[in-house]
Protein backbone atom coordinates (compact mmCIF):
# COMPACT_ATOMS: atom_id res chain seq x y z
CA UNK A 1 0.00 0.00 0.00
CA UNK A 2 1.86 2.97 -1.51
CA UNK A 3 1.14 6.30 -0.09
CA UNK A 4 1.53 9.01 -2.50
CA UNK A 5 3.55 11.59 -0.63
CA UNK A 6 7.04 11.81 0.81
CA UNK A 7 5.76 14.06 4.37
CA UNK A 8 4.32 11.39 6.74
CA UNK A 9 1.52 11.89 8.81
CA UNK A 10 1.23 11.07 12.95
CA UNK A 11 -2.55 10.43 14.31
CA UNK A 12 -3.02 10.40 17.67
CA UNK A 13 -5.40 7.37 19.06
CA UNK A 14 -8.12 8.03 22.03
CA UNK A 15 -11.27 7.13 22.87
CA UNK A 16 -12.58 8.70 19.05
CA UNK A 17 -10.07 6.35 17.64
CA UNK A 18 -9.62 3.53 19.98
CA UNK A 19 -11.68 0.88 17.86
CA UNK A 20 -9.84 -1.79 15.59
CA UNK A 21 -12.47 -0.34 12.98
CA UNK A 22 -11.32 3.43 13.14
CA UNK A 23 -7.84 2.62 13.23
CA UNK A 24 -7.53 0.99 10.44
CA UNK A 25 -9.56 3.89 9.01
CA UNK A 26 -6.94 5.97 10.04
CA UNK A 27 -4.55 3.76 8.07
CA UNK A 28 -6.60 3.41 5.22
CA UNK A 29 -7.15 7.63 4.68
CA UNK A 30 -3.15 8.25 5.74
CA UNK A 31 -1.71 7.54 9.02
CA UNK A 32 1.72 6.54 8.87
CA UNK A 33 2.67 6.36 12.47
CA UNK A 34 0.06 6.12 15.74
CA UNK A 35 0.59 8.37 19.18
CA UNK A 36 -0.26 7.13 22.64
CA UNK A 37 -0.55 9.94 25.10
CA UNK A 38 0.45 8.09 28.37
CA UNK A 39 -1.02 11.15 30.02
CA UNK A 40 -4.53 10.27 29.41
CA UNK A 41 -5.98 6.16 29.84
CA UNK A 42 -4.71 3.05 31.79
CA UNK A 43 -1.88 0.43 30.79
CA UNK A 44 -4.81 -1.68 29.74
CA UNK A 45 -5.79 0.71 27.40
CA UNK A 46 -2.84 1.59 25.63
CA UNK A 47 -2.02 -2.50 25.61
CA UNK A 48 -5.45 -3.21 23.55
CA UNK A 49 -4.38 0.03 21.69
CA UNK A 50 -0.61 -1.41 20.93
CA UNK A 51 -2.51 -4.94 19.72
CA UNK A 52 -4.79 -3.46 17.55
CA UNK A 53 -1.97 -1.61 15.42
CA UNK A 54 -0.02 -4.89 15.16
CA UNK A 55 -2.95 -6.88 14.15
CA UNK A 56 -3.43 -4.65 11.16
CA UNK A 57 0.38 -3.96 10.60
CA UNK A 58 -0.08 -7.95 10.03
CA UNK A 59 -2.64 -7.56 7.51
CA UNK A 60 -1.97 -4.44 5.73
CA UNK A 61 2.18 -6.06 5.11
CA UNK A 62 2.96 -2.70 5.77
CA UNK A 63 5.20 -1.63 8.72
CA UNK A 64 3.43 0.46 10.96
CA UNK A 65 5.07 2.59 13.82
CA UNK A 66 3.97 2.99 17.07
CA UNK A 67 5.27 7.18 19.11
CA UNK A 68 4.74 6.74 23.10
CA UNK A 69 4.52 10.07 24.53
CA UNK A 70 5.03 9.89 28.54
CA UNK A 71 3.86 12.54 30.16
CA UNK A 72 6.52 13.98 31.83
CA UNK A 73 6.50 16.67 35.25
CA UNK A 74 3.25 18.38 35.36
CA UNK A 75 3.34 21.43 37.39
CA UNK A 76 -0.25 22.25 38.61
CA UNK A 77 -2.04 24.58 41.16
CA UNK A 78 -4.59 22.92 43.60
CA UNK A 79 -8.07 23.37 44.09
CA UNK A 80 -9.91 25.99 44.87
CA UNK A 81 -13.31 26.42 47.08
CA UNK A 82 -16.31 26.25 44.47
CA UNK A 83 -13.81 24.84 41.95
CA UNK A 84 -12.17 28.31 40.31
CA UNK A 85 -11.80 31.90 41.35
CA UNK A 86 -11.47 35.04 40.22
CA UNK A 87 -8.00 37.18 40.23
CA UNK A 88 -7.81 40.36 39.83
CA UNK A 89 -4.81 42.40 37.80
CA UNK A 90 -3.06 44.14 40.21
CA UNK A 91 -4.02 41.71 43.56
CA UNK A 92 -1.68 39.72 45.69
CA UNK A 93 -1.96 36.58 45.05
CA UNK A 94 -0.38 33.82 47.11
CA UNK A 95 1.36 30.36 46.21
CA UNK A 96 1.93 27.85 48.95
CA UNK A 97 2.06 24.06 50.42
CA UNK A 98 -1.13 24.28 52.47
CA UNK A 99 -3.30 21.64 51.23
CA UNK A 100 -6.37 23.31 52.17
CA UNK A 101 -8.82 24.61 48.81
CA UNK A 102 -7.85 28.00 47.65
CA UNK A 103 -9.67 31.03 47.05
CA UNK A 104 -9.14 34.60 45.65
CA UNK A 105 -6.10 35.43 47.49
CA UNK A 106 -4.06 31.83 47.91
CA UNK A 107 -3.83 28.41 46.52
CA UNK A 108 -1.23 25.79 46.76
CA UNK A 109 1.16 24.39 44.64
CA UNK A 110 2.46 21.04 45.61
CA UNK A 111 5.80 21.03 44.02
CA UNK A 112 8.42 21.77 46.67
CA UNK A 113 11.49 22.61 44.29
CA UNK A 114 9.55 25.60 42.91
CA UNK A 115 9.78 27.40 45.73
CA UNK A 116 13.95 26.61 45.42
CA UNK A 117 14.38 27.53 42.24
CA UNK A 118 11.98 31.14 42.16
CA UNK A 119 13.64 34.66 43.12
CA UNK A 120 11.87 37.54 43.14
CA UNK A 121 10.93 39.41 39.85
CA UNK A 122 10.40 35.75 38.01
CA UNK A 123 7.10 35.60 35.93
CA UNK A 124 4.93 32.56 36.71
CA UNK A 125 2.38 31.73 33.82
CA UNK A 126 -0.99 29.55 34.80
CA UNK A 127 -3.41 28.40 32.30
CA UNK A 128 -1.54 28.17 29.09
CA UNK A 129 -0.60 32.01 29.53
CA UNK A 130 -3.90 33.02 30.03
CA UNK A 131 -3.11 34.23 33.94
CA UNK A 132 0.57 35.78 34.26
CA UNK A 133 1.70 36.29 37.80
CA UNK A 134 4.97 38.07 38.95
CA UNK A 135 7.25 37.00 42.11
CA UNK A 136 7.35 39.63 44.74
CA UNK A 137 8.50 37.87 47.98
CA UNK A 138 9.79 33.94 48.00
CA UNK A 139 10.44 31.72 50.92
CA UNK A 140 10.87 27.78 51.22
CA UNK A 141 7.58 26.71 50.96
CA UNK A 142 5.74 30.41 50.09
CA UNK A 143 5.38 32.91 47.02
CA UNK A 144 4.17 36.49 47.52
CA UNK A 145 2.93 37.32 43.43
CA UNK A 146 1.47 40.18 41.87
CA UNK A 147 -1.43 39.64 39.32
CA UNK A 148 -0.23 40.96 36.20
CA UNK A 149 -2.63 39.40 33.72
CA UNK A 150 -5.81 38.62 35.32
CA UNK A 151 -9.00 36.16 35.05
CA UNK A 152 -10.72 33.07 36.05
CA UNK A 153 -8.53 30.54 37.25
CA UNK A 154 -9.92 27.00 38.23
CA UNK A 155 -8.88 23.57 39.57
CA UNK A 156 -5.65 21.75 38.62
CA UNK A 157 -4.59 24.07 35.86
CA UNK A 158 -1.26 23.97 34.79
CA UNK A 159 2.00 26.28 35.45
CA UNK A 160 4.70 27.20 33.00
CA UNK A 161 7.97 29.44 34.55
CA UNK A 162 9.96 30.58 31.68
CA UNK A 163 13.36 31.72 31.87
CA UNK A 164 14.12 29.45 34.44
CA UNK A 165 15.96 26.09 34.31
CA UNK A 166 14.10 23.63 36.84
CA UNK A 167 15.96 21.53 39.19
CA UNK A 168 13.05 18.56 37.79
CA UNK A 169 14.28 15.75 35.90
CA UNK A 170 12.37 14.81 32.58
CA UNK A 171 11.07 11.45 33.50
CA UNK A 172 9.16 11.08 36.76
CA UNK A 173 8.43 8.07 38.76
CA UNK A 174 4.74 7.81 36.44
CA UNK A 175 6.95 8.15 33.40
CA UNK A 176 9.26 5.17 34.49
CA UNK A 177 6.33 2.79 35.58
CA UNK A 178 5.14 3.46 31.82
CA UNK A 179 8.18 3.02 29.95
CA UNK A 180 9.18 -0.41 32.49
CA UNK A 181 5.14 -1.01 30.88
CA UNK A 182 5.83 -0.25 27.25
CA UNK A 183 8.86 -0.77 26.16
CA UNK A 184 8.82 -4.74 26.03
CA UNK A 185 5.35 -4.37 23.95
CA UNK A 186 7.28 -3.41 20.70
CA UNK A 187 7.03 0.03 20.47
CA UNK A 188 9.08 2.28 18.74
CA UNK A 189 9.91 5.89 19.34
CA UNK A 190 9.37 7.25 23.22
CA UNK A 191 8.47 11.09 23.27
CA UNK A 192 10.53 12.92 25.60
CA UNK A 193 8.66 15.37 27.75
CA UNK A 194 9.92 18.68 29.52
CA UNK A 195 13.69 18.42 28.28
CA UNK A 196 15.23 21.54 29.70
CA UNK A 197 19.31 20.58 28.64
CA UNK A 198 21.03 17.64 26.53
CA UNK A 199 21.50 15.99 30.26
CA UNK A 200 17.41 15.24 30.14
CA UNK A 201 18.04 13.02 26.89
CA UNK A 202 21.23 11.39 28.12
CA UNK A 203 19.29 10.15 31.07
CA UNK A 204 16.42 9.16 29.20
CA UNK A 205 18.85 7.03 26.74
CA UNK A 206 20.11 5.14 29.74
CA UNK A 207 16.65 4.13 30.78
CA UNK A 208 15.32 3.06 27.34
CA UNK A 209 18.40 1.03 26.67
CA UNK A 210 18.10 1.13 23.15
CA UNK A 211 14.93 -0.78 23.34
CA UNK A 212 13.17 2.51 21.42
CA UNK A 213 14.19 5.42 19.46
CA UNK A 214 13.83 8.73 21.61
CA UNK A 215 11.50 11.44 20.13
CA UNK A 216 13.04 14.68 22.37
CA UNK A 217 9.88 16.86 22.52
CA UNK A 218 10.95 20.59 22.21
CA UNK A 219 8.87 22.99 24.85
CA UNK A 220 10.78 24.55 26.83
CA UNK A 221 12.23 27.40 25.50
CA UNK A 222 15.53 26.57 27.63
CA UNK A 223 16.31 23.84 25.39
CA UNK A 224 16.88 26.14 22.83
CA UNK A 225 20.08 27.09 24.13
CA UNK A 226 21.15 23.78 23.91
CA UNK A 227 19.81 22.89 20.29
CA UNK A 228 22.34 21.48 18.40
CA UNK A 229 23.44 18.84 21.70
CA UNK A 230 20.09 17.74 22.16
CA UNK A 231 19.13 16.82 18.47
CA UNK A 232 22.82 15.04 18.45
CA UNK A 233 21.60 13.10 21.41
CA UNK A 234 18.21 12.04 19.89
CA UNK A 235 16.97 9.98 17.50
CA UNK A 236 13.64 12.19 16.38
CA UNK A 237 12.78 15.34 17.34
CA UNK A 238 9.45 17.13 18.06
CA UNK A 239 8.49 21.03 17.50
CA UNK A 240 5.69 20.89 20.43
CA UNK A 241 4.31 24.22 19.13
CA UNK A 242 1.57 24.02 21.68
CA UNK A 243 3.87 24.37 25.06
CA UNK A 244 6.61 26.14 22.96
CA UNK A 245 4.27 29.08 22.65
CA UNK A 246 3.13 29.44 26.15
CA UNK A 247 6.63 30.53 27.10
CA UNK A 248 7.86 31.89 23.84
CA UNK A 249 6.34 35.39 22.07
CA UNK A 250 4.00 33.68 19.67
CA UNK A 251 5.79 35.85 17.29
CA UNK A 252 9.15 33.72 18.10
CA UNK A 253 6.93 30.05 17.44
CA UNK A 254 7.40 30.32 13.43
CA UNK A 255 11.28 31.38 13.30
CA UNK A 256 12.08 28.66 15.85
CA UNK A 257 10.22 25.98 13.89
CA UNK A 258 11.86 26.28 10.84
CA UNK A 259 14.82 26.93 12.47
CA UNK A 260 14.59 23.37 14.02
CA UNK A 261 13.83 21.98 11.12
CA UNK A 262 17.21 23.09 9.54
CA UNK A 263 18.99 22.24 11.98
CA UNK A 264 17.21 18.63 11.95
CA UNK A 265 17.62 17.77 8.48
CA UNK A 266 21.25 18.97 8.48
CA UNK A 267 21.98 16.58 11.46
CA UNK A 268 19.60 13.53 9.88
CA UNK A 269 17.59 13.15 12.61
CA UNK A 270 13.57 13.25 11.67
CA UNK A 271 11.53 15.94 12.36
CA UNK A 272 7.84 16.60 13.52
CA UNK A 273 5.90 19.49 13.22
CA UNK A 274 3.08 19.20 16.12
CA UNK A 275 -0.07 20.59 17.95
CA UNK A 276 -2.76 22.28 16.44
CA UNK A 277 -2.86 21.32 13.15
CA UNK A 278 -6.36 21.30 12.47
CA UNK A 279 -7.71 22.11 15.65
CA UNK A 280 -10.58 23.53 14.43
CA UNK A 281 -11.51 19.68 13.01
CA UNK A 282 -12.06 18.62 16.48
CA UNK A 283 -15.49 19.62 15.92
CA UNK A 284 -15.87 20.82 12.59
CA UNK A 285 -15.62 18.64 9.37
CA UNK A 286 -13.32 20.95 7.72
CA UNK A 287 -10.40 23.12 8.61
CA UNK A 288 -10.09 26.86 8.51
CA UNK A 289 -7.53 28.05 5.65
CA UNK A 290 -5.13 29.54 8.18
CA UNK A 291 -4.94 25.94 9.40
CA UNK A 292 -4.27 24.43 5.88
CA UNK A 293 -1.74 26.99 5.08
CA UNK A 294 -0.26 26.26 8.45
CA UNK A 295 0.26 22.78 7.58
CA UNK A 296 1.24 23.48 4.02
CA UNK A 297 3.89 25.71 5.72
CA UNK A 298 5.55 22.54 7.44
CA UNK A 299 5.68 20.80 4.28
CA UNK A 300 7.38 23.75 2.43
CA UNK A 301 9.65 23.66 5.02
CA UNK A 302 10.60 19.98 4.52
CA UNK A 303 9.66 18.28 7.79
CA UNK A 304 9.53 14.66 8.41
CA UNK A 305 6.01 14.63 9.36
CA UNK A 306 3.25 16.21 10.73
CA UNK A 307 0.92 15.37 13.54
CA UNK A 308 -2.66 15.38 14.77
CA UNK A 309 -3.90 14.90 18.42
CA UNK A 310 -6.66 16.03 19.87
CA UNK A 311 -8.38 16.26 16.03
CA UNK A 312 -7.56 12.29 16.15
CA UNK A 313 -7.69 10.94 19.79
CA UNK A 314 -11.33 12.81 20.99
CA UNK A 315 -12.68 14.68 17.90
CA UNK A 316 -16.01 14.07 15.86
CA UNK A 317 -14.30 14.11 13.04
CA UNK A 318 -10.72 11.79 13.30
CA UNK A 319 -10.89 9.83 10.01
CA UNK A 320 -11.91 13.00 7.87
CA UNK A 321 -8.92 15.10 9.67
CA UNK A 322 -6.49 12.25 8.58
CA UNK A 323 -8.12 12.73 5.06
CA UNK A 324 -7.72 16.32 4.88
CA UNK A 325 -3.91 16.22 6.17
CA UNK A 326 -3.22 13.41 3.27
CA UNK A 327 -5.04 16.41 0.94
CA UNK A 328 -2.89 19.33 2.10
CA UNK A 329 0.00 17.55 2.24
CA UNK A 330 -0.09 15.55 -0.99
CA UNK A 331 -1.39 18.62 -2.82
CA UNK A 332 1.57 20.86 -1.91
CA UNK A 333 3.86 18.61 -2.69
CA UNK A 334 2.81 18.37 -6.09
CA UNK A 335 3.78 22.53 -6.33
CA UNK A 336 6.91 22.97 -8.28
CA UNK A 337 7.51 25.88 -5.57
CA UNK A 338 7.78 22.68 -3.00
CA UNK A 339 10.45 21.47 -4.65
CA UNK A 340 12.73 24.88 -5.22
CA UNK A 341 12.17 25.40 -1.31
CA UNK A 342 13.24 21.91 -0.11
CA UNK A 343 16.30 22.43 -2.16
CA UNK A 344 17.35 25.93 -1.34
CA UNK A 345 18.78 24.71 1.65
CA UNK A 346 22.24 23.90 1.26
CA UNK A 347 23.50 20.85 3.72
CA UNK A 348 26.80 20.50 4.53
CA UNK A 349 28.12 17.02 3.85
CA UNK A 350 29.71 14.51 6.21
CA UNK A 351 33.13 13.46 5.29
CA UNK A 352 31.41 9.34 5.36
CA UNK A 353 31.07 6.81 2.87
CA UNK A 354 27.54 7.14 3.75
CA UNK A 355 26.98 10.38 3.27
CA UNK A 356 28.87 10.66 -0.37
CA UNK A 357 26.63 7.58 -1.69
CA UNK A 358 23.78 9.06 -0.41
CA UNK A 359 24.54 12.53 -1.94
CA UNK A 360 25.58 10.57 -5.57
CA UNK A 361 22.34 8.07 -5.13
CA UNK A 362 20.51 11.53 -4.97
CA UNK A 363 22.04 13.21 -8.28
CA UNK A 364 22.09 10.04 -10.10
CA UNK A 365 18.55 9.10 -9.67
CA UNK A 366 17.52 12.76 -10.93
CA UNK A 367 20.24 12.38 -13.97
CA UNK A 368 18.69 8.90 -15.32
CA UNK A 369 15.47 10.00 -14.46
CA UNK A 370 15.48 6.47 -12.20
CA UNK A 371 12.46 5.07 -10.86
CA UNK A 372 13.24 5.24 -7.17
CA UNK A 373 16.17 5.13 -4.60
CA UNK A 374 16.63 1.16 -3.23
CA UNK A 375 18.90 1.12 -0.28
CA UNK A 376 19.52 -2.25 2.20
CA UNK A 377 20.00 -1.19 5.71
CA UNK A 378 20.22 -3.01 9.03
CA UNK A 379 20.22 -0.53 11.38
CA UNK A 380 18.38 2.36 9.11
CA UNK A 381 20.86 4.94 9.13
CA UNK A 382 21.40 4.18 5.15
CA UNK A 383 18.39 5.37 4.33
CA UNK A 384 17.66 8.33 6.82
CA UNK A 385 21.24 10.07 4.79
CA UNK A 386 19.26 8.89 1.60
CA UNK A 387 15.87 10.98 2.69
CA UNK A 388 17.83 13.87 4.31
CA UNK A 389 19.19 13.93 0.63
CA UNK A 390 15.37 14.95 -0.12
CA UNK A 391 15.45 13.15 -3.83
CA UNK A 392 12.52 13.61 -5.74
CA UNK A 393 12.04 9.95 -6.38
CA UNK A 394 11.02 7.56 -3.94
CA UNK A 395 13.37 6.23 -1.14
CA UNK A 396 12.83 2.02 -0.75
CA UNK A 397 14.06 1.13 2.47
CA UNK A 398 14.32 -2.75 2.41
CA UNK A 399 15.50 -4.33 5.82
CA UNK A 400 16.07 -7.66 7.57
CA UNK A 401 15.29 -5.88 11.10
CA UNK A 402 11.06 -5.34 11.90
CA UNK A 403 12.14 -2.59 14.45
CA UNK A 404 14.17 -1.08 11.58
CA UNK A 405 11.42 -0.80 9.11
CA UNK A 406 8.95 0.16 11.60
CA UNK A 407 11.15 3.15 12.80
CA UNK A 408 11.47 4.18 8.79
CA UNK A 409 7.50 4.97 8.68
CA UNK A 410 8.45 8.58 10.16
CA UNK A 411 10.84 9.64 7.73
CA UNK A 412 10.77 11.90 4.89
CA UNK A 413 10.18 10.11 1.33
CA UNK A 414 10.62 6.32 2.22
CA UNK A 415 8.79 3.35 1.96
CA UNK A 416 10.03 0.66 4.27
CA UNK A 417 9.67 -2.91 3.24
CA UNK A 418 10.96 -6.02 6.04
CA UNK A 419 12.31 -8.64 3.86
CA UNK A 420 15.19 -11.06 4.80
CA UNK A 421 19.04 -10.26 4.15
CA UNK A 422 20.89 -10.80 0.98
CA UNK A 423 24.11 -11.94 0.41
CA UNK A 424 25.47 -11.35 -3.03
CA UNK A 425 25.01 -8.60 -5.55
CA UNK A 426 22.89 -10.34 -7.86
CA UNK A 427 20.80 -11.51 -5.03
CA UNK A 428 20.98 -7.50 -4.14
CA UNK A 429 19.42 -6.60 -7.60
CA UNK A 430 17.20 -9.21 -8.20
CA UNK A 431 15.51 -8.21 -4.39
CA UNK A 432 15.51 -5.11 -5.29
CA UNK A 433 13.90 -4.68 -8.49
CA UNK A 434 11.51 -7.55 -7.57
CA UNK A 435 10.11 -5.54 -4.51
CA UNK A 436 9.97 -1.88 -6.56
CA UNK A 437 7.70 -3.28 -9.54
CA UNK A 438 5.31 -5.80 -6.47
CA UNK A 439 5.45 -2.24 -4.78
CA UNK A 440 4.13 -0.51 -7.68
CA UNK A 441 7.50 2.32 -7.56
CA UNK A 442 8.40 0.78 -11.02
CA UNK A 443 7.77 -1.70 -13.96
CA UNK A 444 9.57 -3.03 -16.57
CA UNK A 445 12.24 -1.01 -18.53
CA UNK A 446 12.70 1.64 -15.80
CA UNK A 447 16.14 2.59 -13.53
CA UNK A 448 16.67 1.80 -10.06
CA UNK A 449 19.32 3.40 -8.09
CA UNK A 450 20.48 0.89 -5.32
CA UNK A 451 23.02 1.29 -2.49
CA UNK A 452 24.05 -1.07 -0.23
CA UNK A 453 27.15 -1.82 1.84
CA UNK A 454 29.57 -4.34 0.86
CA UNK A 455 29.77 -6.87 2.73
CA UNK A 456 26.51 -7.85 3.35
CA UNK A 457 24.61 -7.66 6.52
CA UNK A 458 27.48 -4.64 8.16
CA UNK A 459 25.74 -1.87 9.74
CA UNK A 460 26.79 1.75 8.61
CA UNK A 461 28.58 0.57 6.08
CA UNK A 462 27.53 2.44 2.90
CA UNK A 463 30.00 1.51 0.17
CA UNK A 464 28.46 0.95 -2.79
CA UNK A 465 25.73 2.71 -5.77
CA UNK A 466 24.34 0.86 -8.55
CA UNK A 467 22.08 1.44 -11.33
CA UNK A 468 19.52 -1.19 -12.41
CA UNK A 469 17.46 -2.28 -15.08
CA UNK A 470 14.11 -3.53 -14.00
CA UNK A 471 13.91 -6.28 -16.22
Amino acid sequence: MRRKRNTKIIATLGPASSSKKMVRALFDAGADVFRLNFSHGTHDDQHQRIAVIREIEAEVRRPIAILTDVQGPKLRCGNFDGGSTRLRKGQKFVLDMDEADGDSERVQLPHPELYRALEPGADLLLDDGRIRLKVLEQSRNRLVTRVAVGGRLSNHKGLNVPGVVLPIASLTRKDREDLAFVLDLGIDFVGLSFVQRPKDVADARDVIQGRAAIMTKLEKPRALEHLDDIIRLSDAVMVARGDLGVELPPEDVPIWQKEIIIKCRSAGRPVVVATQMLESMIQAPAPTRAEASDVATAVYDSADAVMLSGETAVGEFPREAVRMMDRIVTRVEHDPLANKMVHATQLQQQATGTDAISFAARQVAETVGAAAIATFTTSGSTTIRASRQRPNVPIICLTPDLRTARRMALSWGVHAVHTRDVTNIAEMVERATGIAVAESFARKGQTLVITAGVPFGTPGRTNMLRLADVE
